[in-house]
């Protein structure tokens, strides 16, 4: 490793298999291209979004003509950017990270900035979990299901509900105990992926289920 260069970036927003990355290579490309060392899994991020380079002067964030933009502390820039420690770097609105300069102590509350909360856009049918887009999106029966707890956030939502809401008419009456079930672990594990750490879908014994964390800023959607 360079001990020059060893900063690292920490991830606020966005969907990523990763959440912190070491600044330790010359250059470190942003981007959806497996070739980019740090990944965005998001259409807005393009290819080869942007690229950190380590230098004499310091760590120089650039934007890679990317359709959408590489963002410092909120403004879009248009030549490269000098960094310092806390600066906000965002690619397009897909994802957030903060930089911590190299002996810098990464904040705790970077680490736990994630709050639950579940949020839809109904538009795209995009789902994210905690600020992380849900990705791959979920299925059909899944997003209705969702879609049903979400409108109803706080509330118990019955079997009979899931039923009318996930399944055609056609088919409501074939519809057994072990599909539901089947369908809302399979609903839980999908946002497990992303934060494994709270429970979204609450069992009510005897009256169905109930959606914790709904985010209050947006719309429920339409089914």
């Amino acid at each position: 490793m360079n001990e020059h260069c060893a900063a690292m970036i920490v991830l606020q927003e966005g969907n990523s298999t990763q959440r912190q990355w070491l600044l330790d290579q010359p250059e470190v490309l942003i981007g959806r291209s497996p070739e980019c060392q740090v990944i965005v899994n998001d259409r807005q991020a393009s290819r080869r979004h942007a690229r950190i380079s380590c230098t004499k002067q310091g760590y120089i964030l650039e934007d890679l003509t990317s359709k959408n933009g590489t963002y410092l502390n909120g403004q879009r820039i248009t030549k490269p950017a000098l960094l310092v420690d806390g600066d906000e770097i965002g690619i397009a609105f897909a994802a957030r990270f903060r930089f911590v300069d190299a002996g810098a102590t990464v904040p705790l509350t970077l680490e736990s900035s994630r709050q639950p909360h579940v949020r839809i856009e109904p538009a795209s049918r995009q789902v994210w979990i905690a600020g992380q887009e849900l990705y791959p999106p979920l299925s059909p029966a899944q997003y209705r299901l969702l879609v049903l707890l979400y409108e109803h956030a706080g509330e118990v939502v019955s079997r009979e509900d899931v039923v009318q809401a996930v399944w055609t008419e056609e088919f409501t009456e074939g519809v057994t105990e072990q599909a539901i079930d089947a369908l809302i672990r399979r609903l839980r594990e999908r946002i497990a992926e992303i934060d494994p750490d709270h429970d979204y879908v609450v069992t009510v014994r005897g009256h169905g289920y109930r959606l914790q964390y709904a985010s209050p800023d947006v719309n429920a959607p339409a089914r």
